[in-house]
């Protein structure tokens, strides 16, 4: 059974930097890809960048870029979101999805407070 934990969450300053982690169960890394969204209260969930596990390709598709950074632990099987100069607008619950082909998994999430 594929199972996703999402953890790191937590309370920070506006400047401030999170390390994310998605613990991976039940399937061989490099067979999927994985992805970091977020949802904020009241807003539509929204993607913050994707990558393939396998190998280590990555994309942002916007402004988080340059500030934020994914990788992984292949030995681990745990994905890491790192979140640098973090700003209130970032304010969300954070979640980690996977796909393989048609079939998708999610994580709980991890919820990521920023203060001004």
């Amino acid at each position: 059974e594929v199972q996703l934990q999402a953890s790191g969450g937590g309370l920070v300053q506006a400047g401030g930097s999170l390390r994310l982690s998605c613990t991976v169960s039940g399937i061989t890394f490099g067979d999927y890809a994985i992805a970091w969204f977020r949802q904020a209260p009241g807003k539509e969930r929204e993607g913050v960048g994707c990558m393939s596990p396998g190998d280590g390709g990555t994309y942002f598709p916007h402004s988080e870029k340059g500030r934020f950074t994914i990788s992984s632990d292949n030995v681990k099987n745990v994905v890491y979101l790192q979140m640098n100069s973090l700003k209130p607008e970032d304010t969300a619950v954070y979640y980690c999805n996977l796909r393989v082909g048609w079939a998708s998994y999610w994580g709980q999430g991890t919820l990521v407070t920023v203060s001004s």
